[in-house]
Order: structure tokens, then C-alpha cells, then sequence
């Protein structure tokens, strides 16, 4: 997702309240990957950011989030971001940290420079020329490169995302569905997964849209790749509940992918303000006034709302939920875009699970 365009609980809250549950059986199961992106994170302890955990002491982000039950951390890549962060260089160095604290870890491919939603999918500056074939041999060759980087320094990722939300293709325009012509993208994606399953056939290949809104879109988009026949292992959605509608939705979505397509499914992206107040300069993402479930925006009913998804998606049968940049609060010279870092400010600051302190909100849990 881009955010610079998107506009102490007890026990008896943690449980979706009954006008949401679905009126139809699960399939509950434990969830799996308890993940967090913590692409941002690099950055914000580079500038000297300080985290509390809930008894106000420093400690280690990577330490607070694994006590408050996360086991899985995705970072994304860019190919040539001008800022310097998300790319190759600083993936492996973050990945280390991420191995060493005991974490699996999540590779998330945007094949850009910058930020690649259901918006835009810019292709990295130095593939601009390339026609489709070229740019498949691209996505191999940057797919394979990465992954046996990370492989040669004892990191091998235990999945990646070939793409990031890629509701109508990637690398536009060469990849992107027109017409309901999905054979330019299939190419792109196998290519992705060939040279994961070439560097790790332990590697898991995740194919991500954010159509947790829309049972008709989501089919469109993996029945489009399924004919194709592109091969993936999980099918990723992104869930934030004031896009993407209500639970009863969300746990019908999941409930379809995972039986149509006969593929574990999961969250790769969700989260939910815990103020209505701005940090800085740069706009939040995500304004207070679009709260969701009666939930308001403050400690408790962060973490609600994060137990409510969780529970939908363990009920549907998922495999996991991921909370998108928890760690990202407001930290001068971190800002949202990667051509202006120093100069941009942080749209996400509302929404991270760390107040402006740095404190971390002792109410946010990941849940098997």
C-alpha cells in the first residue's frame, strides 16, 4: 500500500461481537504466520528511534513485537529507491536482525522503485524500456538475485510476494490485465515464482491483491491467473476495514479463496488507528473520522479491531494476519516517499502501535 494517498483490553472484548460472526460454519484453525511488515523500522532506528515496551522500559523493537506473540516479519524491496532504504542492500541487512531475533521472514516484491499498489504499478527507472519479454527475464534475474543474496548469508526468506497488491497486473503497462487479457501477467508471475522455487524450493510464492472487498474481484483476478496457469502456494489479501468492508465480508472472501483455489490464505496487511490526532506535517493515511465496528480510536479499540480480524480470519479458515508497519511512528527523515525521505513526514503515525513516545500499545496481541 501507499499511506500518503489512502486516506488494556479484557477478555470479553477480544471476541468478534455476534451482529458480525458469519452465519455460516468455518473451518477455524490456528494461525500461523502472526506477521508484521516492518519495512520502515531499518530507517527509524538508523535516525536513533527509541522503543518502550508496555511497562515503559527500552527495550528492542524486534523483542517487544516477538513478546506480544508476532512470529513472521515481511519487508518489501524496492530495485532502486532513491532514498537509499528498501532495497537490496539494506533487505539483507534487516533480514539478518530479523533471523537472529528468531522471526520467519516475508519478501515482498513490489518490482519498483517506489511504491506499487492497486493504483499504480510503476516499472524501476532502469526497466522502463523493456518490452514484456525482457521484463520477464527482468523479474527472474531481480527475483532470483535477491533471494539467493539473502539464501548466501543464511537468510533464505521463508516466503515472498511475487508483486504487491496487484489487483489488475504489475509493471504497467506490459503487465497489466486489459480486456481481460491475463497472459501478459501470467508470464511476469511465473517467472516470479520459477526463480523463488530455482534459489529455495522451500520457499513459499504469495500472490497479493487487496480484493478482501470484493468476492467477484478476487475471483476475476485468481481465476484470470489460474487459467494461465501461474502456480502459487498462498493467495494474500489486504484487509483494512474502513476500504474493505466488514467482517461478514472478510470471512466470506477468505472462506472462497481458500476452497476455490484449494490454497492456505492470509492477511498480508492490516491495521487500525489508535488516535485521531496527526504527528506531523504530512496528512494521515487513514483520518479518525473512518472508524469501523463502533471501535474507537484509541488503545482499546486498536486492539480490538486487530483480535476481531484475526479472529474472522482464523474462523475462515486462514493461515495468518500481518499488521502493516506497527512499527512506523512519527520519526523526523522517515517519511513516506522514498524521492524525498528527509522532506516527507509519516502518514502512518496513527496508526502504528507505537504512540509518538515510542511507547508500544500493551493491548496489541497476535493470537495462534
Amino acid at each position: 500500500m501507499k499511506p500518503s494517498l489512502r486516506a488494556a483490553v479484557v477478555a470479553t472484548i477480544l471476541t468478534v461481537p455476534v451482529a458480525l460472526l458469519p452465519t455460516t460454519a468455518g473451518a477455524a484453525t490456528n494461525l500461523t504466520m502472526l506477521g508484521a511488515d516492518v519495512s520502515s523500522l531499518q530507517r527509524s532506528l538508523d535516525l536513533g528511534a527509541r522503543y518502550y515496551d508496555a511497562a515503559g522500559a527500552a527495550a528492542d523493537p524486534y523483542d517487544i513485537l516477538h513478546s506480544a506473540g508476532a512470529n513472521y516479519l515481511r519487508l518489501r524491496v524496492w530495485n532502486n529507491p532513491t532514498s537509499g532504504y528498501n532495497n537490496k542492500a539494506k533487505v539483507l541487512q534487516q533480514a539478518k536482525a530479523i533471523k537472529a531475533k528468531g522471526f520467519k521472514l516475508l519478501v515482498d516484491f513490489h518490482y519498483s522503485d517506489t511504491w506499487a499498489d492497486p493504483g499504480k504499478q510503476y516499472p524501476p527507472a532502469a526497466w522502463n524500456s523493456h518490452n514484456l519479454t525482457q521484463l520477464q527475464k527482468d523479474v527472474y534475474d531481480y527475483t532470483y538475485d535477491v533471494c539467493t543474496a539473502l539464501k548466501s548469508q543464511g537468510t533464505t526468506p521463508d516466503s515472498v510476494q511475487i508483486g504487491n497488491e496487484i489487483n489488475t497486473g504489475m509493471l504497467w503497462p506490459a503487465g497489466k490485465v486489459t480486456n481481460n487479457n491475463f497472459a501478459p501477467l501470467a508470464g511476469l508471475l511465473k517467472q516470479g515464482y520459477n526463480a523463488t522455487k530455482a534459489c529455495d524450493g522451500g520457499t513459499q510464492v504469495l500472490i497479493h491483491t487487496a480484493d478482501a472487498d470484493s468476492m467477484s474481484n478476487a475471483r476475476w483476478f485468481y481465476d484470470g491467473i489460474r487459467a494461465q496457469g501461474v502456480r502459487w502456494d498462498i493467495t494474500a489479501l489486504s484487509y483494512y476495514c474502513m476500504w474493505h468492508g466488514t467482517l461478514k465480508n472478510l470471512y466470506d472472501v477468505i472462506t472462497d479463496m481458500r476452497t476455490r483455489y484449494s490454497k492456505p490464505v492470509v492477511i498480508a496487511e492490516t491495521a487500525y488507528m489508535f488516535t485521531t490526532k496527526d504527528a506531523d506535517s504530512e496528512k494521515n493515511a487513514i483520518p479518525g473520522t473512518t472508524t469501523c465496528d463502533g471501535q474507537p480510536a484509541n488503545w482499546t479499540g486498536q486492539a480490538t479491531q486487530f483480535n476481531w480480524v484475526q479472529n474472522t480470519a482464523r474462523d475462515a479458515g486462514a493461515i495468518g494476519v500481518f499488521y502493516w508497519e506497527p512499527t512506523w511512528y512519527a520519526v523526523k527523515g522517515n517519511g513516506w516517499d522514498p524521492a524525498n525521505i528527509n522532506g516527507t513526514g509519516d502518514g502512518w503515525d496513527n496508526m502504528a502501535i507505537f504512540d509518538w513516545s515510542g511507547k508500544v500499545n500493551p493491548n496489541v496481541t497476535w493470537k495462534p
